[in-house]
Parts: C-alpha cells; sequence; structure tokens
C-alpha cells in the first residue's frame, strides 16, 4: 500500500485580533477615564462607555481610541464599524499608534470604509513607524502579498524582522517562512527553524506543524521522527488539517510512535472531514481496508468524540 504523501509546507494569512488600548490610561488625566479603563477590564461596557465618551469628544486621543473599540466590538453600543472608524481616525490623527493600525485594518479589511489597500498600508506604516508591532507584522504582510505596495519581498522580511524581534508569533512565523522559501533572504534552514520555534512555543499552531515538518525531513536540524510526532501532535490537537494528516502518516509508517492503524485512520479521518482535498478520503479508506470493522468502529468512535483544543489546555495537560 502507498503511504500518503507529505504535506508541503502551509502558506501563511492570518488575521490580526484588535486589542483595547489598554496601555494609555495615564495620558487620560480626568478621574473618569481611569474609571471607564476599571468599568472595561469588568465588562461593564455601559459604564465605560459613559466615562469614555465624554472624554472623546473633548479631544483625548485614548478615550477616543478606547470609545472606536466599544463600537468595533458593539460592547454598551449596538455594534458600528462607522462609527470605530470615525473614532479610530481621530486618535490615530493624534499620533496615537493603535488607533492607526485599527484604521489600516478598517481599511485593510473593508469594515466601516470601502476596501482600500493603499490607505490600509498608509495607516499601518504611520503606526509601524512608531514601533507598533502588530502594524509592523501587518506593514510585512502587505509587502509579501503586494496589496497596496509593489510586491517587495525584501521590505516584507524587514517589518516581519521587527515585529518577530517584538515577540509577534505570527510575524514569526511568516519569517520562518521567508527564509524557509529564500524569498528577500537567502534561504536558511537554521534560520527557518529558530523563527519556527519561537513562534511554536507561543502556541502558534502553524508554527508547531511546519517546526514538526522540518524535524520530519531533517532540514536545520538532525531528522528525529520523535520530535516531528510531537510538534506534529500540538498543531493537530488545535485542528490544523495538514498536521493531522501528517500525524496520521506517522502512525500508519510506526515513525517516532510505535505503528497504530486505529490513531492512523482517526487523524486521517478528521483530515478528510475537514479538507478539501479530494484524496483524503481515499487515503482514509485505504488504511479502512486493512483494519478488522472492530478497529474501524473504535477509529471513528474517538475521531467523533474529538474536539480542537486551545495552546491553554494543551499547556496545562503537558
Amino acid at each position: 500500500m502507498k503511504t500518503h504523501k507529505k504535506i508541503p509546507i502551509v502558506c501563511f494569512q492570518l488575521l490580526l485580533v484588535l486589542a483595547l488600548l489598554l496601555g494609555t490610561q495615564t495620558t487620560v488625566k480626568a478621574s473618569q477615564g481611569e474609571e471607564g479603563y476599571a468599568a472595561y477590564k469588568a465588562g461593564n461596557y455601559q459604564k465605560a462607555l459613559e466615562k469614555f465618551r465624554p472624554l472623546a469628544k473633548q479631544g483625548n486621543a485614548a478615550a477616543q481610541h478606547s470609545l472606536a473599540v466599544l463600537y468595533h466590538f458593539g460592547q454598551g453600543v449596538p455594534q458600528d464599524d462607522k462609527e470605530a472608524v470615525k473614532w479610530y481616525r481621530k486618535a490615530a490623527e493624534q499620533g496615537l499608534s493603535l488607533a492607526q493600525h485599527n484604521l489600516g485594518f478598517m481599511y485593510d479589511k473593508g469594515r466601516g470604509v470601502p476596501q482600500d489597500y493603499k490607505e490600509a498600508v498608509k495607516w499601518y506604516r504611520k503606526a509601524a513607524e512608531q514601533g507598533e508591532s502588530l502594524a509592523q507584522f501587518k506593514l510585512g504582510f502587505m509587502y509579501s502579498r503586494g496589496r497596496g505596495v509593489p510586491q517587495d519581498y525584501k521590505e516584507a522580511v524587514k517589518w516581519y524582522r521587527k515585529a518577530a524581534e517584538q515577540g509577534v508569533a505570527q510575524a514569526q512565523v511568516n519569517l520562518g517562512s521567508m527564509y524557509h522559501s529564500g524569498q528577500g533572504v537567502p534561504q536558511d534552514y537554521k534560520e527557518t527553524v529558530k523563527w519556527y520555534r519561537k513562534a511554536a512555543e507561543q502556541g502558534e499552531s502553524l508554527a508547531q506543524h511546519n517546526l514538526g515538518f522540518m524535524y520530519d525531513k531533517g532540514r536545520g536540524v538532525p531528522q528525529d521522527d520523535k520530535e516531528a510526532v510531537k510538534w506534529y501532535r500540538k498543531a493537530a490537537e488545535q485542528g490544523v488539517a495538514q498536521a493531522q494528516v501528517n500525524l496520521g502518516s506517522m502512525y500508519f509508517n510506526g515513525r517516532g510512535v510505535p505503528q497504530d492503524y486505529v490513531q492512523a485512520h482517526k487523524w486521517f479521518n478528521l483530515f478528510a472531514s475537514s479538507s478539501k482535498d479530494k484524496d483524503a478520503a481515499r487515503v482514509r479508506d485505504l488504511v479502512q481496508n486493512i483494519m478488522t470493522p472492530a478497529q474501524v468502529a473504535e477509529a471513528q468512535k474517538l475521531a467523533s468524540e474529538w474536539k480542537p483544543k486551545t495552546w491553554k489546555e494543551l499547556s496545562q495537560k503537558n
């Protein structure tokens, strides 16, 4: 029987999560600003709104950004992207870096404004040049895809590196990918592994899959089936389809783990249920053909009971 073909390294196109600017309380001098932040942390969004709105109207940039966040997520007010953009813009024009990033995000995704990659790049750049790590990551992504700027891998690497060095996991995995493919930098598998590992240790599931791939193939590290299984498993448990099929292959071939057709079928089955790959079900069925009915039933039960885990859950388990 033919073994399953290994899945190549995955592409990265991750979305950012917007964050409330909690680090600017000191710029909100009025006590109502401090009360607003305390109310937000406590989940009392209506009170936070009452405290932030007058300060925002008075021109306080931190309060304007916080008011925008409330509208963005519909916290204490009906969700309203246009109002979010309005207040992000006011704060961004005063030079608040996270507001600049978030305004760029709104243009990037076409939320509250027509989608406009050039405007997105404009605001990402303003924030990135102030050292805002999330904006540096997004600016690198825009250069890597040629969105709003000519595609330029060297510029992508430049901005990914700035964000990666500040600990942004998405930037670390993308910088690793650039070293893996030799885009914007000379191909260097050791550097690839270095950045994948930094992201993987933060719980970034795609980096965990890719670090497993590097151990699987012996790229930048000595070939090590057990380490490959370790990292494939972390990603597979978080729902990464490529990691699930690769982990299934390791079980089928008895590489890094004892050969186990039940576990192989389970992971192939999970991959087949979430993947559009036309060969996914075929691979699962080929394994099924050499299993006993009892083994098939057990594997199907395991797959039906499986639920993706968060990195926090996996960390606590370990």
